[in-house]
């Protein structure tokens, strides 16, 4: 079979398309022809070796992926061929809260991920995709579509009528503008373009902030919420955001820290936090328990996730270039 791999060295140039011998699945396990794969920004810096530095080379990346099984090993009652399935990003949470063992079976590092046209995965760690999805719209869901239902729904317990804070038009961002949507949730949205400030205004959202017309963004936040501030903040931005996150979130509210897009020290006042008894709340995916609830609630709604882009499998390298540079609307895909 045929894999992209990080070899010896770390670095976009490094990646490389490689031949491996067709993995083989033993008792627990399934077979899986994966049809396509999702980027998220860990990948990138997987590859450019920023995201763990000491990651044992050489590592097929990207923990995101779906495809079809094709055999199944001994034991096997959950799934069986012809099943179309995504794997979980954590392949032994399945539910409850992490812990270290647990959080060491990520997919894309450091266990080899997605990107290859044969993966072999136990059966705990896969799900049944909705069957609506194609294989690309499936692909995008283990890691930015399960983070924003973590952050909503099972930390967030947004309701009807609730009100949510979203940074930028990424994957995590854009699955929380919809899934906002199915959960009657009014959605603010930010972004330095106007552009993609109306493709979201599209999708359903109700207040636009211009964050390069108004770098304090949170007063803008404050007037569209009569002063009161939103229920639960979606921060991707990290240290170069959170301060503003902190000033538009309302009196025993929530932030659920996800990304770090600008930065990961943050020095911020903490009379802000405790003033205001906000809480604090990081988010690093989820568990398969989520997975399968958000599952139900994309099917029931025929909800399909946003793609900017899908790139054949031979040029993979080009996706992961397509994220450095920014500046997609959704979810980046590669067809295998």
């Amino acid at each position: 079979m045929r894999a992209w791999e990080i070899p010896g060295g770390f670095g976009l140039a490094n990646l490389r398309l490689a031949e491996r011998l067709d993995p083989q699945p033993g008792p627990g396990q399934v077979l899986i022809r994966v049809r396509a794969a999702a980027l998220n920004y860990r990948d990138l810096l997987t590859v450019q070796g920023t995201y763990n530095p000491k990651q044992k080379l050489p590592l097929i990346p990207c923990s995101d992926g779906a495809g079809e099984v094709v055999a199944v090993g001994e034991g096997v009652t959950r799934v069986k061929p012809g099943d179309r399935v995504c794997g979980i990003f954590a392949q032994r949470w399945l539910a409850g809260e992490p812990n270290r063992e647990k959080l060491r079976s990520t997919l894309g590092g450091p266990l080899d991920g997605m990107l290859a046209e044969l993966v072999v995965l136990h059966e705990d760690g896969v799900v049944p995709v909705p069957p609506h999805l194609t294989d690309e719209e499936a692909a995008t869901l283990p890691c930015a579509g399960l983070t924003a239902w973590s952050a909503l729904v099972t930390h967030g317990r947004l309701t009807a009528g609730d009100t949510v804070l979203l940074q930028g038009t990424g994957g995590v961002s854009l699955f929380a503008l919809q899934l906002a949507q199915l959960l009657g949730v009014r959605a603010l949205i930010t972004s330095s373009s106007d552009e993609k400030l109306e493709r979201a205004r599209q999708l359903g959202a109700a207040g636009l902030i211009n964050y390069r017309q108004k770098p304090e963004w949170s007063g803008a936040v404050r007037e569209l919420t009569g002063g009161a501030g939103v229920d639960l903040v979606v921060e991707v931005g990290g240290a170069g955001t959170l301060e503003q996150s902190l000033r538009s979130v309302r009196l025993g509210g929530t932030v659920c820290l996800i990304g770090n897009l600008a930065g990961l020290v943050a020095q911020v006042s903490l009379a802000l936090v405790f003033m205001q008894q906000v809480r604090l709340q990081g988010i690093l995916v989820g568990h398969r328990e989520g997975f399968e609830a958000m599952n139900r609630a994309i099917t029931q709604h025929a909800l399909r996730p946003v793609i900017d882009r899908t790139f054949p499998f031979e040029d993979a390298r080009a996706a992961f270039e397509l994220m450095a540079a920014g500046g997609h609307f959704g979810k980046i895909c590669i067809a295998v």
